[in-house]
């Protein structure tokens, strides 16, 4: 590291920080870059004051919780870099008479109030993304070409002047509380190739100047004017009217979760350098073109989900193709699978729940070797799920639905022997937090819906650690297979609703990760396994509906589960039952409510969630929170779960760890 000869600064630096300071020939520093990496304290400020000829200033994750008062006297500061630390307040009106200042970054802090100000400097790029900015959105000058002020709360209109910042390259305004409609003179902004809009309260057509409407064989077709336009992101607003077709050069196209009508024009297909295509959460109707599968090599992610399409799916995907999601749930798709799916050698997401699909288990898909989650439920699929005996089928499988079909017949231990990557989690060399992808600017989520608590539930992002399967609501008989107990990483298990018969396998005791299990509504007998009180990260247990006998174990803790957890059993006694087993002395019955008080949910949380973080890591703690969430636990835990993601994506960005993984 390079220092200045002036005094003023302060050398202890080199203790906590990583970086470089530059000076000029007379000594001056001009530049200060410093990654931080210092565990204790804030950066003394008192190390820069006199600093008068400063230009560049880079201090991310630096622990300041103060806007830097030495600022104020940099009045030739050029590039000011402040992300990633805990900036609260609001930006001091001294900051905005800084003329010279032309790259600013203020991303992840706690800022707020307005910043209409920010015309006042001629800017190139503003980096404003998760603060707590509010008010009227600001408008850049004409200079700017990057603007980022996501994950904030502005709100009102995007304002008209928005077009006076014609060298506009990048605009991301998601995550606000924007409404109104689009101003229509966005046909000023000639150089726009991302442009992202999602998550506000937009409304109405996309104006003229930004699609333009044409007539072709009696269909209006609305297609991008500007055909820079990269990314494309008007997702989650409410948005009307057909599909604006994107830009030949668009590669990131989504309008999903508006209330776009109409067919899919085969026009889509002329844009061949599409990556990702979501057009979810719409009514869309019609057929699916047959060009739409196979149109483009690049295309990564197709997502349809919840519309009103219909016909059979294209029976021709190529094997030139890059699929690696593909989901057509929620809508009225009927036939049989294409067998040429096949050919999607890279698909990691399979979706094809809730359609008309008649057909036998596709044991074929699991030659796919990157195949994760699998999700066939509520269609027609019937049979057994023979797998021929050392087949290596499904190798890479974490989520496997197949519930609300008719399947039946015995589970075979063949089929359950072959999920190595819930036996073993550390398979896979990936060490995300969440099944993400991303594409210049941009990123997709994948989201799959599970069942809980009898309930579907909707994880908007699939974390990597989720290890489920859901065979509910089919005629499968017969044992559960005592190997069943080797999928060590299974975090979900729902086998109810089905005819299973025999005794509850003791191996489910060496399931440490589950976090829920439904057996409920089957034909078990014996008794209730002692080791299941042991599953301490066991949230959900249902095992009522069976032919149960004997007493709950009470030196565990499934006496901490509802009287509905054990109810229909006839033959079961003991807490939390009303029901007392011979010898017992009578008591008060507890209450049957599926749900605990505050009280209870507290002291619950904090005995298991404070084992789980500290003796089987943070990753256990995140499903507990999720389920916890879900099945009825207060608001309050829903701060646990942010808290806990984000001590999961530190533990795992950690050297010489690894997550469990899955993406």
């Amino acid at each position: 590291m390079l220092y200045p000869t002036t005094s003023s600064w302060n050398k202890d630096v080199d203790h906590c920080f990583w970086g470089g300071v530059t000076c000029d020939d007379a000594g001056n520093v001009i530049s200060v870059n410093l990654t931080c990496v210092c565990p204790f304290g804030t950066l003394n400020s008192q190390s820069f004051l006199l600093l008068p000829q400063l230009e560049v200033l880079v201090l991310p994750s630096c622990n300041l919780t103060e806007f830097p008062s030495f600022l104020n006297s940099s009045k030739g500061l050029k590039f000011l870099n402040l992300t990633s630390n805990s900036i609260r307040g609001a930006i001091p009106g001294w900051f905005w008479e800084i003329s010279t200042l032309a790259h600013l970054d203020l991303s992840n802090n706690l800022l707020n109030g307005s910043i209409q100000q920010l015309h006042r400097m001629q800017l190139l790029d503003i980096d404003i993304r998760n603060n707590s900015f509010q008010g009227p959105l600001p408008i850049p000058s004409s200079s700017t070409s990057y603007l980022d002020a996501s994950n904030n709360g502005f709100n009102g209109e995007i304002p008209f002047s928005i077009c006076q910042s014609s060298s506009l390259d990048v605009l991301n305004l998601s995550n606000n509380n924007l409404s109104g409609n689009i101003p229509p003179c966005f046909d000023r902004l000639p150089y726009l190739s991302i442009l992202d809009l999602s998550r506000n309260k937009l409304q109405g057509s996309l104006p003229r100047s930004l699609v333009n409407c044409f007539n072709l064989n009696s269909l209006f077709l609305g297609v991008f004017l500007n055909t820079l336009l990269v990314v494309i992101d008007l997702s989650n607003n409410n948005f009307g009217g057909s599909i604006p077709l994107p830009s030949p050069m668009t590669s990131y196209y989504s309008i999903a979760s508006n209330k776009i009508i109409g067919k899919i024009p085969s026009w889509i297909c002329n844009a061949s350098k599409l990556k990702v295509i979501d057009l979810s959460n719409n009514s869309l109707t019609g057929s699916l073109p047959q060009c739409l599968i196979n149109f483009s090599t690049d295309l990564s992610i197709l997502n349809l989900r919840r519309n009103h399409l219909e016909g059979t799916i294209p029976q021709s995907f190529s094997s030139r193709n890059s699929l690696t999601t593909l989901d057509l749930s929620r809508n009225r798709f009927e036939g049989t699978l294409p067998r040429s799916l096949v050919e999607c050698k890279y698909l990691e997401v399979l979706d094809l729940s809730n359609n008309k699909i008649e057909d036998a288990f596709p044991k074929w898909l699991g030659t796919l070797p990157n195949l994760k989650v699998l999700v066939l439920s509520s269609n027609n699929f019937k049979g057994s799920l023979d797998i021929p005996w050392g087949a290596h089928l499904f190798s890479n499988l974490h989520i496997l639905d197949l519930s609300n079909n008719n399947f039946g017949g015995s589970l075979p231990a063949d089929m359950i022997m072959n999920l190595e990557a819930m036996i073993n989690s550390e398979i896979s060399s990936d060490t995300s937090l969440y099944m993400t992808q991303s594409f210049r600017n941009a990123s997709y989520e994948n989201s799959v819906t599970v069942t809980l608590k009898g309930q579907k539930i909707e994880l908007m992002k699939i974390l990597t650690i989720y290890t489920i399967i859901d065979l509910s609501n089919n005629s499968f008989q017969g044992d559960i297979p005592e190997f069943i107990g080797h999928l060590h990483s299974l975090i979900g298990l729902n086998l109810s609703h089905n005819h299973f018969a025999s005794s509850i396998p003791l191996s489910l005791g060496n399931l440490t990760n589950l976090g829920w299990l439904d057996l409920s509504s089957n034909k078990l007998s014996g008794e209730i396994p002692r080791n299941l009180g042991d599953l301490a990260s066991l949230g959900y247990l249902n095992l009522s509906k069976n032919q149960l006998t004997g007493r709950i174990p009470q030196d565990r803790h499934l006496d901490t589960f509802s009287n509905d957890s054990f109810s229909g059993n006839p033959n079961l006694c003991g807490l939390p039952l009303s029901k007392a087993c011979p010898g017992d002395v009578q008591s008060p019955p507890p209450s049957s409510s599926s749900n605990f008080d505050h009280s209870g949910d507290e002291s619950w949380f904090t005995q298991y969630a404070t084992w789980i973080g500290y003796a089987s890591g943070i990753v256990i703690g995140i499903s507990i929170s999720y389920i916890s969430f879900v099945i009825g636990r207060p608001k309050w835990l829903a701060q646990g779960v942010r808290k806990l993601e984000k001590r999961a994506a530190q533990w795992m960005e950690k050297p010489k760890r690894k997550g469990i993984k899955f993406h």
